[in-house]
């Protein structure tokens, strides 16, 4: 249980200094790194609308066919590109602070 709370709170810390970094590169106007960012989260945001049936996302987003929607698969595979940020810092801070 210790393990478990420890990981959510290294990942919600890792959330947060995701959050704050994309908000510096989108006021530092590095929006070819953003890109990038999100090109990463492409590809898992494209397997999910794939994979979760429409009447899902349909009713997630109040949004008729939105696995064809652009303004969807954006905002997916940004969270998807935050998400996995955030993972890897949690993972660093984590290794950093219970496995020394």
């Amino acid at each position: 249980m210790r393990v478990l709370l420890r990981g959510c709170a290294c990942f919600a810390l890792g959330l947060v200094l995701s959050a704050l970094l994309l908000l510096g590169l989108m006021f530092g106007g590095q929006f070819g790194l953003i890109d990038a960012l999100l090109a990463s989260g492409q590809p898992l945001g494209q397997l999910g609308l794939a994979l979760l049936p429409a009447d899902f996302w349909s009713g997630l987003t109040g949004v008729a066919d939105a696995a064809h929607n652009p303004s969807v698969q954006s905002f997916l595979a940004l969270c998807v590109a935050l998400g996995q940020s955030a993972l890897l810092l949690a993972l660093g801070f984590y290794r950093l602070w219970y496995r020394s």
